[in-house]
């Protein structure tokens, strides 16, 4: 059995985001020369996240406007976390939309369904934060 690490690093100007990411974890398993096994990808921050969906822009329009209704920005007071800070809603959306994905690597392709993709979800942006690529297989 093989593996394979790498990190990738984001910081976006704006702070909320949705980008996808799948052609970099494509390169990633590329240069991992693994066939067969796992690809795990996290976020390593808390206030931010990695999820599988569909790239349509209307998707992410609904994310945003769930998300704001789940866990609103502002007022900034109404979160007890926000003592010197403003981002406890980020921390709420990344519970929401998740830490990582696991995709099954097979024939060296990950084995996605029909319009699944793997984004990047950033909740606090204009900070440098990173996303965790680890490939196990053979």
């Amino acid at each position: 059995m093989k593996s394979h690490r790498q990190e990738l690093w984001f910081e976006v100007e704006e702070r909320r985001a949705f980008l996808n990411i799948t052609p970099r974890v494509e390169e990633a398993l590329a240069a991992s020369g693994i066939r067969e096994g796992l690809c795990v990808v996290n976020a390593m921050h808390i206030s931010a996240s990695v999820f599988i969906n569909d790239d349509e822009s209307g998707l992410h329009g609904d994310f945003e406007v769930w998300l704001e209704k789940l866990a609103p920005e502002h007022p900034h007071n109404q979160y007890a976390h926000n003592v010197g800070e403003d981002n406890a809603d980020a921390h709420l959306k990344r519970t929401i939309m998740g830490r990582e994905v696991v995709v099954a690597v097979t024939e060296g392709r990950l084995d996605f369904g029909p319009w699944e993709q793997i984004f990047y979800g950033e909740f606090d942006g204009r900070r440098r934060k990173r996303v965790l690529i680890k490939i196990i297989g053979a």
